[in-house]
This record gives structure tokens, sequence and C-alpha cells, in this order.
């Protein structure tokens, strides 16, 4: 086919021996075409899961790049590369995600084990945080929406930490703070959480 791109791996020396022969590639004869792919009638199930798995890996990949290539003319041609996006025709908004996501993750914290959607969850964290997520989702197998709700639940509970840690000041005579440290020191508990108790008790007066 006129234009046609064939999909292939790394080739071990096996599969040279196997390509030399004349056979066809380990793909089936799936090729990719400019508007899509042209994939032969009767494809056996096992190729088509590794043609899968290889546009997956060659999509994944473009992501990055586009968003490596965006930084770079952001930084290198300021006034001249929204015209470079314009002439391609891609989309600007969607590049201006994807630099942000490559600006946000450097080259070395990638994980090629994981999607550029996994890296796009995290890229809002700081450098430490991220390696943190992006290793506990290439560990435990993690789909991009699992790793999202993970990080959900841990800043609920980042919120829940941060509520419990706020502290009421409050300004008492030497009179009254003396009263309540007798009341306190009889009931033998400290002043604070006798304060809070008698807080706790009168909400629940008013509510009740």
């Amino acid at each position: 086919m006129k234009g046609a791109t064939r999909i292939q791996p790394k080739r071990n020396s096996t599969d040279e021996q196997h390509h030399r022969r004349g056979s066809d590639d380990s793909y089936g004869g799936v090729h990719v075409t400019p508007v899509g792919l042209h994939i032969p009638t009767e494809l056996p199930y096992t190729l088509w899961e590794k043609a899968g798995f290889r546009i997956s890996a060659v999509a994944n990949s473009s992501t990055w790049c586009l968003g490596d290539w965006l930084v770079y003319g952001q930084s290198r041609y300021t006034d001249r590369y929204r015209k470079a996006i314009d002439a391609i025709g891609l989309d600007y908004q969607t590049l201006r995600n994807y630099a942000w996501v490559s600006r946000r993750v450097e080259l070395s914290r990638r994980r090629d084990g994981l999607s550029f959607q996994h890296h796009a969850e995290v890229a809002a964290l700081p450098p430490e945080e991220q390696d943190y997520w992006l290793d506990q989702a290439q560990q435990n197998k993690w789909p991009r929406n699992q790793l999202r709700q993970n990080l959900a639940a841990s800043r609920r509970e980042k919120s829940d930490d941060r509520r419990e840690q706020v502290s009421l000041e409050l300004k008492l005579t030497a009179d009254r703070i003396a009263r309540y440290q007798e009341v306190a020191g009889h009931s033998k508990i400290s002043l604070e959480s006798w304060i809070v108790e008698q807080l706790d008790t009168a909400a629940a007066a008013f509510l009740d």
C-alpha cells in the first residue's frame, strides 16, 4: 500500500534469520498508513494483541515527544514556535497540556512502564512525591484510574490531618487560668483536655 509503514519490533538474531528467509514480520502483516491500520483479513489473536501493545507504546512515546518538542520551542523560539504549531495543524491546547506534563516531569523521572496519563496525574506534585507515586503505580501495576483514586484518598487524609492540627488561641486572665487549672486537676486531666471537654459538652447541648 502506497505510503504504508510496517510496524516492526527490535529483532534479535532469531528474528533476523526469520526475516532473511522472506517471512513476514512478527505482527502478521499489520501496516500503519497515514490514515489508519491495514490489517490482514485473517490475523491470529496473538499477533493482533502484539500489534496493540506496539501501537500503544508508539502513541505514548509520541505524546512525550510532542510535549518535549513544544517545551524546547517555547524556550528557544519564543516568537516563532506558535507559527510552527499552526503550520503543522496540531491542536494548541492539547499540546499545551502535553508540554505542561513534560516540563513538570523531567525525562530522568519518567517510567517507560507507565503511560503518559499516569505521569499527568502526578505532574502537579513535588519531584519526590512524583517518584513515590510513580514507583507505587509501577510496582503494583495500577491502571491510571487507580492511581488517581489513591492520590485522591491521600489528599483527603492530609486534609483531615490538617483539620485535626488546627490550634485555638485563647486570651484568659490569670485568675481564670488558675480556676480552670484547679478544676482540671481535680478531674486529673490537662488544662487543654479539660477545655476541649467543656467545649464539646457545650456544643452537644446546643446542637441537641
